[in-house]
């Protein structure tokens, strides 16, 4: 009897919850967009409960990621449809050209979610790691692109790079505010204030972009942080 009655209680709390769920995805009911889940996400805000679900969310959205872009801090522009150098189709892209808060070492052509994974990576994660470290916040991130029509490593036998769509890049180093520079050189030196810096950085990279390869991965990334929004989870 008792195990009847509590399995009824599930039964109402799941449709209840499912009919809240509904109610809040339709607007029938409103809540302040801090606690809205399918509210676009908000780069700027402090992570919460609800950031994760937003930040896969949006990723998948296209609506979605072109409202939280909008205001991210970054600095783009939107660009036409076309076949880039090599012939691999740029759609839907932007060009990036700063943030509010730091430069690139060049402007970049990159998807909604690649673009807004580098802001969510910028202020969720770089900035405070570069403060616990150094007391000083990231004033430029120094990369070697984001474009290359081109198969993964570079090889015959293996398909696209996320790079083909300007849904990559490769991110060489970061210049803080007094003008010292922290490059991929430092990596192996662990037990330094530079190599503990660059373990946050690609730990913060591994919640901000879904792939994310660094030095210790192979030989081919010795020298830079590979990051994209593909269809794959990793971590190395």
């Amino acid at each position: 009897m008792i195990s009847r009655i509590v399995g009824w209680l599930f039964v109402v709390l799941i449709a209840g919850a499912t009919m809240f769920g509904y109610a809040v995805y339709s607007k029938r009911i409103v809540l302040p967009e801090r606690y809205d889940p399918f509210a676009p996400l908000d780069v700027l805000a402090d992570r919460d409960p609800l950031t994760h679900f937003k930040l896969w969310r949006t990723m998948r959205d296209a609506r979605l990621c072109d409202a939280a872009l909008a205001r991210s801090g970054l600095v783009y522009r939107e660009m036409a449809n076309a076949a880039g150098p090599g012939g691999c189709p740029l759609e839907d892209v932007v060009r990036v050209t700063q943030a509010q808060s730091l430069r690139f070492s060049s402007p970049f052509l990159a998807t909604c979610p690649l673009a807004l994974g580098i802001a969510y990576f910028e202020h969720q994660y770089l900035q405070q790691a570069a403060l616990d470290t150094y007391g000083e916040r990231v004033t430029r991130i120094e990369h070697v692109g984001s474009y290359a029509c081109r198969n993964v490593n570079h090889r015959q036998d293996t398909g696209l790079s996320q790079h083909a769509s300007a849904n990559a890049i490769d991110l060489t180093g970061f210049v803080l505010d007094d003008g010292r520079r922290i490059t991929l050189a430092r990596w192996d030196d662990a037990a330094s204030p530079d190599g503990q810096f660059l373990r946050r950085v690609h730990e913060g990279a591994c919640h901000a972009f879904d792939t994310t390869l660094g030095p210790d991965y192979n030989a081919l990334h010795k020298t830079h942080f590979h990051v994209d929004m593909g269809p794959y989870r990793v971590c190395r």
